[in-house]
């Protein structure tokens, strides 16, 4: 009797976590707010009251926003519009800094071709925007010939860099996002079936049965970290990636089974990695996604609390999930 009431239970609290998605979607969307994030000029930070802006992290919370559910168009239109005259002329962007009440660019970027994607991606979800401002439609024609230009034929994935001659299996599963959502005339002569193939024949090490990282030689024999090789492994189901070693749901569950623990800990050391909770609620595993909150909302707006992370936070607030109870088994 026990075990029945308490699957039962399980089975309530499943359809009542869809319930509260379901509505969630069928109202307006939840307006995403970042205030602290940035100011009046559009820019938005890594961190809450923060001194540096990279565009990538930016770029991926507001399509973590958009794919989830929240409206993320407001933010996302001035971002745009501060971003777009600072472009440089072959079509890649820098990071930047804060110095006294002005920003400058200081860094260049760690990877153009996962940020090009991205930004095009972005690009995507304001066609409005994009038709009214002749800047950004020029930054579209360029964008789109810098991330050409990034294209290795011999391997059939994207370069990091035109000084950074790797590839990269994340950057190229973002890449493959974008191609996935592109009109087919837009799409620089790689289909997105093939590049999907590409990806998967160049990074998948059949021996070890896991995802490589890089192109790079030398990272076959380094020993395996949270980062990038643990979250590699599951950064295909984030994109939808079709060529997985096993089932979606599988692939979820093993990987879960071998490294929750460790990531659920991040934060103690390292940003709390809120986009796997937010996958975690697509997979409709509500439990990790509430100890995921119990272990991390400590950390929220602190050095260790990203704008992504940010983002997840509210993408679960606005779907009712709420912290794991102080008895239940987050380990």
């Amino acid at each position: 009797m026990k075990s029945f009431a308490v699957k039962a239970f399980s089975i309530l609290r499943t359809a009542a976590a869809l319930f509260s998605m379901a509505s969630a979607q069928a109202g307006a969307p939840p307006q995403l707010d970042l205030r602290g994030y940035g100011g009046d000029t559009g820019i938005i930070t890594i961190l809450h009251g923060g001194q540096a802006s990279d565009p990538y992290f930016t770029l991926q919370a507001l399509l973590l926003a958009h794919d989830n559910g929240l409206d993320m168009a407001a933010p996302a239109a001035r971002f745009v519009d501060w971003l777009v005259p600072l472009q440089k002329p072959d079509g890649t962007f820098d990071r930047f800094c804060r110095e006294g009440d002005h920003w400058k660019s200081c860094k260049t970027a760690d990877a153009d071709d996962s940020l090009l994607a991205m930004w095009l991606r972005l690009l995507q979800t304001m066609p409005a925007h994009v038709k009214a401002s002749p800047a950004l439609r020029r930054s579209q024609v360029a964008s789109r010939a810098a991330l050409a230009h990034l294209y290795q034929p011999s391997r059939g994935v994207y370069m990091v860099s035109p000084v950074y001659l790797h590839g990269l299996f994340m950057d190229n599963l973002e890449v493959w996002s974008l191609r996935v959502r592109e009109a087919p005339g837009t799409r620089g002569g790689v289909p997105p079936e093939q590049l999907a193939r590409a990806i998967h024949d160049t990074f998948w090490d059949p021996v070890n049965r896991r995802f490589l990282v890089s192109t790079q030689l030398e990272q076959r024999s380094q020993q395996a970290a949270f980062y990038p090789d643990h979250v590699a492994q599951l950064f295909p189901l984030m994109v939808d990636f079709p060529l997985l070693p096993a089932a979606a749901d599988v692939h979820y569950r093993d990987w879960m089974r071998q490294h929750r623990s460790a990531w659920l800990a991040q934060g103690r050391t390292d940003y709390p990695w809120g986009i796997i909770a937010v996958l975690a609620l697509r997979r409709q595993d509500t439990d990790t996604a509430r100890c995921w909150l119990r272990h991390s909302v400590p950390l929220r707006h602190s050095a260790r609390w990203a704008v992504t992370d940010e983002v997840a936070f509210q993408i679960l607030d606005s779907h009712g999930v709420r912290e794991a109870s102080p008895a239940a088994s987050c380990r």
